[in-house]
């Protein structure tokens, strides 16, 4: 599952992600589901209230060459995927 927490604070998170504005610049197309129980993988992110609650803690950083991911969001969840081949393969949800 991937229960997603975001941090303010970029030393507290487990990934630090840019959001980019186009799919071909993403490491990993996401969709946000709206249960807990729907977030499968590493490409259905459900975003929790607590970091008790979460398998990954995020920071959301403003630059890309700061960022461990890139990532874009995606409307649909069967259009969620891996683009490349990456470190953190499996390991966010």
């Amino acid at each position: 599952m991937a229960k997603i927490f975001v941090t303010d604070k970029d030393y507290k998170a487990d990934v630090k992600v840019f959001l980019v504005d186009r799919d071909y610049k993403a490491d990993l197309l996401f969709f946000e589901v709206d249960r807990d129980h729907k977030a499968k993988g590493d490409e259905l992110w459900y975003f929790v209230d607590r970091n008790q609650q979460a398998d990954t803690v995020i920071y959301w950083t403003d630059k890309d060459y700061k960022a461990d991911l890139k990532v874009y969001k995606v409307d649909r969840d069967y259009k969620a995927k891996w683009k490349k081949s990456h470190a953190l393969l499996s390991r966010i949800g």
